[in-house]
């Protein structure tokens, strides 16, 4: 049973968005997570429309990062600039310190730029001339990216792309949603979503998700995921320790959202698809017979057994 929270936002959001009703719980199981989101599609589908509706439900402060090929790391983490009045540097923060970042276009800009957010994104902290600084929590990274082989993109690093908990595909609204977009696109271009949650509300909700319940036979079935795909002979690069944590993560963040006070296997099957697809690469040889990572990631879910208890105990 969806949880008052999730239908919450998915009704405000609804306001400027029409459909994309699982990837809006996608991006608040990301929130809940302490994860960040990948959204990727062609341009024009809605990406940016839906991250900033999305970030304007969450109090706080929503900073928005453009990314260009001239894109520099001081523009997203700011630099320190002289004060003649004062005779001092005094940093100026750029738009990484914030609650929610929506860095639009993010495969546009430079792997020097898409760099500058690594440190944020792990360690919820930048260094900048010599110093370290804190983020503000919560704190959320929330990117859309154009596909691979766009005109004037480049691509994400193996590094930078792990740093997404889940990624998500933005396709074509179907016909009825496009109608429904047409008709209401004049209420949509001029509305804004409220806040839902204010930043102490999300870390409370955190906190809640941290006590979901997880049984020791889904925290195997888990890990033999991974471990499926680290042995998969047709990949050249298999999902490391932080895809099985996101999925942990993510999963309880799911079933806190359902109203469930532990994690079933159908959590883990829904999210693994968002949270593997970005983080296997397939072999030349498994490319020439045009197998896809959807493939791979449908066989591995069918070919590990699924456990039986997993509820908390009595």
């Amino acid at each position: 049973m969806e949880s008052s929270l999730s239908s919450r936002f998915s009704k405000e959001i609804s306001k400027m968005v029409v459909g994309r009703e699982d990837t809006i719980k996608l991006m608040l199981v990301a929130l809940l997570s302490q994860g960040h989101i990948l959204l990727e599609g062609n341009p024009g589908l809605g990406k940016t429309t839906l991250a900033k509706a999305f970030a304007e439900t969450i109090g706080g402060t929503f900073k928005r990062v453009q990314m260009t090929p001239d894109t520099l790391p001081a523009d997203i983490l700011g630099t320190y600039v002289f004060d003649q009045k004062k005779g001092t540097f005094e940093l100026r923060k750029g738009p990484i310190f914030g609650n929610v970042i929506l860095v639009d276009e993010l495969n546009r800009a430079t792997p020097k730029a898409q760099a500058a957010l690594l440190e944020s994104m792990q360690e919820r902290q930048i260094s900048l001339e010599g110093e370290t600084l804190k983020l503000d929590e919560p704190f959320m990274v929330l990117a859309t990216q154009l596909p691979y082989g766009t005109i004037g993109t480049y691509p994400l690093s193996e590094v930078q792309a792990d740093r997404f908990a889940f990624s998500v595909q933005v396709g074509y609204p179907s016909r009825e949603d496009e109608v429904k977009i047409l008709t209401r696109i004049d209420e949509i271009e001029a509305e804004t979503c409220k806040p839902i949650l204010k930043s102490s509300d999300v870390l409370k909700e955190v906190e809640g998700v941290k006590r979901v319940f997880v049984s020791m036979g889904v925290k195997g079935y888990i890990v033999s995921m991974c471990d499926r795909f680290r042995k998969l002979e047709s990949l050249k690069l298999a999902p490391g320790t932080r895809a099985t944590i996101s999925l942990f993560k993510g999963s309880r963040a799911l079933a806190f959202l359902d109203g469930r006070a532990h994690v079933v296997p159908d959590d883990v099957k829904f999210l693994a698809p968002y949270v593997f697809r970005h983080r296997i690469s397939l072999r030349a040889e498994a490319l020439a017979e045009d197998m896809e990572p959807s493939q791979l990631i449908s066989e591995v879910l069918d070919g590990v057994p699924v456990p039986k208890e997993t509820a908390e105990p009595r």
